[in-house]
């Protein structure tokens, strides 16, 4: 291993991933040693293995906690959603697992479509700061978001306020749909929020090595494999660079 991609990416001679506790499609439990276990720590720790040193995890329960903290010295991997407002601070890799994002009606909704959401006084429940919720801000015109911290805050902010749409990954959809009977989940989705793996900007040895490694992964059937493993349904493999 080149010198000096160990130095970016194992300073302290361990590799600090960054992992956002709050994905519950990449992060499904704990080890024995209280060590988060799913898809993300997976492929962390199989970074670590090719670099040939211990990993080390750094939990964040919010993934906007861990993009704050890119460049402090905190972590030297972070495993999260690539968005542009995050890539200003962090160097992403292409995505190596992709999840459909969508929308939840409550019932008797007059929405129907997607594209029939972002209309004037349509209110938005949405988790601040989630990889979509960055990708809401960015494309939503004319209704309004209306955030909530966390996944469980989005919904019952959505359920309380009775809010005209939910916004959610739709693995998670799957299961607040049953909370509310007759609500809806619409078809298709408005974006596919993209698993990368990210270093500190600076760090251009470590970014070329980690690009190399996340399309290993996903054509050796790395990924595939943890998917497997850890019984993920809702996240796919994403294509080749």
């Amino acid at each position: 291993m080149a010198p000096e991609i160990l130095a970016q990416l194992a300073p302290t001679g361990v590799l600090r991933a960054g992992i956002n506790m709050s994905n519950f499609l990449l992060v499904t439990g704990r080890r024995p040693n209280g060590e988060p276990d799913g898809v993300s720590p997976g492929m962390a720790r199989a970074i670590a293995d090719k670099l040939g040193v211990p990993v080390h995890y750094v939990p964040y329960p919010r993934p906007g906690e861990l993009a704050d903290a890119a460049g402090t010295g905190a972590w030297d991997i972070g495993l999260i959603g690539a968005e542009p407002q995050r890539a200003e601070k962090i160097h992403f890799t292409a995505a190596y697992a992709e999840i459909e994002a969508t929308y939840m009606v409550p019932p008797g909704s007059a929405i129907m479509s997607l594209e029939q959401v972002d209309r004037p006084g349509i209110r938005i429940a949405v988790a601040a700061r989630a990889a979509y919720d960055l990708w809401l801000e960015r494309n939503i015109k004319h209704a309004t978001l209306v955030r909530a911290e966390g996944l469980d805050g989005a919904m019952e902010l959505y359920l309380r306020d009775g809010l005209d749409v939910l916004a959610g990954l739709r693995p998670r959809l799957l299961t607040d749909v049953e909370k509310q009977p007759g609500a809806c989940i619409l078809e298709g989705k408005f974006t596919a929020v993209q698993q990368a793996i990210g270093t500190a900007r600076a760090n251009t040895a470590a970014a070329a090595f980690l690009a190399e490694f996340v399309e290993e992964a996903k054509r050796s059937g790395l990924v595939a494999d943890l998917i497997a493993k850890h019984q993920v349904r809702g996240l796919s493999v994403a294509p080749l660079a």
